[in-house]
């Protein structure tokens, strides 16, 4: 993620432009050949840490196809959002800077997340500045992004939107923390909230099954 310290007042607002094109650059660079995460964390340089958490759960937000993926995917999400929690700098153990990202990849982000990175871009933008305007509430707002990572790691991949929602959690808390935007973390915390609902509902069916399957078979 960016720096904790608040963008100058003076800075034009520029809700994600950069994050496309660093996108677009990302998909013309690696265009056909696989590529890991250590090499695109090298290119994106000082944002790495933000702009690889929202390109790695975009996918999820949208209709590619990917098996596979939501666990590693996952599971780097959590180690870099529970280092920015920590005030830790990005840290990733050799095993997942190994990760290799298939051929292409940036560009089937960008064709098949291309109209809901064109709404991020016009919906954002420094907002409620109270919710992002100090480093220990930044921090606060990574544990939420670190949940939604958590239960985007879970191998639920079956289960229709286990995915996509906690997908979404994961991008809409981190751009809102980067844009300093209070509205898309204050969203973010609602969808984390009604994804959890969503999995202890799930859970629930699927313990109230398996208690009539055990008395089945007993009785």
């Amino acid at each position: 993620m960016t720096s904790p310290s608040p963008a100058p007042a003076s800075a034009p607002a520029d809700p994600l432009r950069k994050f496309s094109n660093e996108l677009h650059a990302l998909a013309e660079q690696f265009r056909e050949r696989a590529v890991t995460l250590r090499e695109v964390m090298d290119t994106l340089g000082t944002r790495a840490s933000g702009l690889l958490i929202v390109i790695l759960a975009l996918p999820f937000c949208a209709p590619i196809s990917i098996p596979g993926l939501s666990v590693p995917f996952g599971a780097v999400i959590l180690v870099l959002a529970g280092c920015y929690a920590l005030g830790l700098p990005p840290w990733l153990p050799a095993r997942l800077l190994a990760v290799k990202l298939p051929p292409r990849f940036f560009r089937a982000v960008l064709e098949g997340a291309s109209k809901f990175i064109g709404w991020i871009e016009r919906q954002l933008r420094p907002r409620w500045p109270w919710l992002t305007s100090s480093p220990a509430r930044l921090r606060l707002h990574a544990l939420a992004v670190c949940a939604g990572a958590f239960l985007l790691l879970l191998p639920l991949g079956g289960i229709p939107f286990t995915n996509t929602l906690p997908a979404l959690v994961v991008v809409l808390g981190t751009l809102g923390m980067m844009e300093r935007d209070g509205v898309a973390v204050t969203a973010a915390y609602g969808l984390l909230t009604a994804t959890v609902a969503y999995f202890a509902t799930f859970a629930g069916l699927m313990l109230q099954l398996l208690d009539r399957a055990k008395a089945w078979i007993v009785g």
